[in-house]
């Protein structure tokens, strides 16, 4: 009886040597169709409710056929998402928690840049795991991540991850050849210089981490075609 507490206890902290690599998806929310519909027909880009769901869901299932075991934390703008499901009279918050028990992951609503952080700080909960990678899909620009953006003013965003705000994510939860991705826009312009080496090159819409991961020259294509269905796979 006693054997089986302290193997309960080694398993609760980590300290079992089963320590597994962590992958984190950060998902932002979108726009308002009220707010898309002011603007001029090649500027409505932000139309269908689940764009970077489903990128996010598409980079789930990649990691998870490479690693059917692989520990995913899901961090997810909730407020976003909410307001949207209001205004479409659907229930998106319950349909995006839905997706996470499909997909059998951790999913982390947060409501603020730095509850989102905060989320991504915490990912590792066992001693000795490390992110192994790290993707972001929202609205962004080349300074910061936009969480929210379109939503509760047009064309504005209220809560964002600056470029600045990179030294509040801790360097030790990653792995030394961790693998981080910014899906969003002009990222690449700028937040991919900071905390790289000098000879790592950018390129538009990626962005290395603060922990310096490995650059890969190849970009795998995961933004979502255009649907007409508003359910996500």
């Amino acid at each position: 009886m006693l054997s089986r507490l302290f193997l309960a206890l080694a398993l609760l902290l980590g300290g079992t040597g089963l320590s597994r690599a962590v992958h984190v998806v950060m998902c932002g929310g979108p726009a308002l169709r009220q707010w898309e519909g002011l603007r001029i027909q090649p500027d409505r880009h932000d139309n269908w409710w689940a764009n970077f769901v489903r990128a996010s869901t598409i980079r789930i299932a990649q990691i998870q056929q490479q690693d059917p075991a692989a520990r995913i934390t899901w961090i997810v703008y909730r407020p976003g998402y909410a307001t949207r499901g209001k205004e479409d009279g659907k229930p998106y918050t319950r349909w995006i928690a839905d997706l996470a028990s499909k997909y059998k992951i951790r999913l982390v609503w947060v409501n603020s840049a730095d509850q989102a952080i905060r989320a991504l700080n915490s990912s590792p909960r066992f001693h000795g795991d490390k992110v192994e990678s790290f993707y972001y899909f929202g609205h962004s620009n080349c300074y910061a991540w936009m969480l929210d953006y379109g939503n509760n003013i047009m064309a504005v965003s209220t809560e964002w991850i600056h470029e600045t705000d990179l030294n509040r994510i801790r360097r030790d939860i990653f792995t030394p050849q961790s693998d981080c991705w910014s899906f969003g826009c002009y990222t690449g312009g700028r937040m991919s210089r900071r905390g790289v080496r000098k000879k790592s090159r950018s390129r538009r819409g990626c962005c290395r981490a603060q922990a310096a991961p490995r650059w890969r020259t190849a970009v795998p294509r995961l933004w979502p075609r255009r649907v007409a269905s508003d359910q996500v796979e």
